[in-house]
């Protein structure tokens, strides 16, 4: 096994962080999704069963509401999760490139100056940046199977549909 650097790890831990955040987002995602059909079917049965004491054009209406108010939430989680997503994928890639840029800092200032204190601070910094890379990979590897729960099956075969297609697909068929 060799050694790694602090900013290695530092940098393995900021994306095991990211991806953690990455799971969250999309069990929010997934669940909110779920919440969405679950409203749906609950809506469709209680329209289906008042149906016959309303008039067909309360009825089409009722439905319309529904499929506009079904459509702006959609939309909504749609783009607060891509968003999230995003800007995570940001922090990490900044962060990441803080990190390296700090490293790099050390070593010329510690060539400059002749004095060593900051690697081997850094050295000492290892192992306890290490023991918290591994709980960070651990929490990582629950947040997934969070998310697979969520999902009801296999989350990396869960696609997700914008609004938008879903739409379409509807108007389509």
């Amino acid at each position: 096994m060799t050694a790694k650097n602090l900013s290695t790890v530092v940098t393995d831990l900021i994306e095991s962080y990211g991806n953690t955040s990455k799971n969250v987002i999309n069990a929010y995602r997934t669940g909110g999704e779920r919440i969405v059909g679950f409203v749906e079917q609950r809506w469709d049965r209680a329209l289906e069963a008042s149906s016959p004491k309303l008039s067909a054009d309360v009825v089409e209406n009722a439905t319309a509401a529904q499929k506009l108010v079904g459509s702006y939430y959609a939309q909504g989680l749609a783009l607060a999760t891509n968003s999230a997503d995003t800007l995570v994928n940001e922090i990490v890639k900044f962060a990441g490139q803080g990190v390296q840029q700090v490293a790099a800092n050390a070593s010329r200032f510690e060539e400059k100056t002749g004095v060593p204190a900051l690697s081997k601070l850094a050295t000492a910094a290892v192992p306890a940046a290490e023991m918290v890379s591994k709980l960070a990979a651990q929490l990582e590897e629950k947040s997934a199977e969070l998310v697979k729960k969520i999902a009801g099956d296999d989350a990396a075969s869960v696609k997700h549909v914008s609004p938008f297609k879903k739409a379409r697909a509807t108007k389509a068929a």
